[in-house]
């Protein structure tokens, strides 16, 4: 699995968030003709929900104020597709410098293990 990370301006922070949490096929609101509608939207079939993501503001994860930063866990062919909808949805969205998405990863994957160790305690690990 790939992991990347964008950074994203915060004035289109509330589009972003509503964009990675949105799951057309679980949407109630959308009849039958609008899902069938879907399969041919490469767009709408980039279903964020359903990857490993965390949007996380960049002051909190000692970068730059302002910023969100959004870390992906995927496969290459769905980063690809996403890459493609956040640069033709968002103005702002763009892959983080090297040094700072290094940084978000570490801290991602060292949070997960804490926490899976967490886990382990609880269940007898």
């Amino acid at each position: 699995m790939a992991e990347r990370v964008y950074v994203c301006d915060e004035a289109e922070y509330p589009a972003l968030k509503k964009a990675l949490e949105y799951d057309p096929y679980l949407d109630k609101s959308l009849d039958d003709e609008k899902l069938r509608a879907l399969k041919g939207d490469k767009y709408a079939n980039v279903i964020f929900s359903r990857q490993e993501y965390s949007l996380r503001e960049g002051a909190a994860l000692g970068l730059e104020k302002g910023k969100y930063y959004l870390y992906i866990k995927a496969n290459e062919d769905f980063m690809r597709d996403a890459e493609e909808r956040l640069a033709h949805e968002f103005k702002s969205v763009k892959r983080a410098p090297p040094e700072a998405e290094s940084k978000v990863i570490a801290l991602i994957n060292e949070e997960q293990s804490r926490a899976n160790e967490g886990f382990g305690s609880i269940f007898g690990g």
